[in-house]
């Protein structure tokens, strides 16, 4: 879950990076640090929403890909 202030607070460095003043070397640091943990989060997030997945065709018929099928059983989310 990413936390609600993190994209805000990227998003006002970003806003002042772009007017004169600019950012200073600690608000460009802190920017980083901000961008690599959304980022991180997201990852995380998406990756488990994938795994968490099954896909069915128009008839019914489980279609999940082998490799998530392997990385449910991995995890115990399937009994097959």
């Amino acid at each position: 879950m990413i936390p609600e202030d993190l994209a805000p607070r990227i998003n006002e460095l970003t806003a002042k990076s772009k007017t004169d003043e600019g950012l200073t070397k600690a608000e460009e640091a802190e920017r980083k640090e901000l961008r690599e943990t959304y980022l991180a989060l997201f990852r995380e997030s998406f990756r488990s929403r994938v795994e968490m997945m099954q896909v069915y065709d128009e008839t019914g018929k489980e279609v999940t890909p082998d490799k998530v099928k392997k990385v449910q059983r991995d995890k115990g989310l399937r009994d097959d």
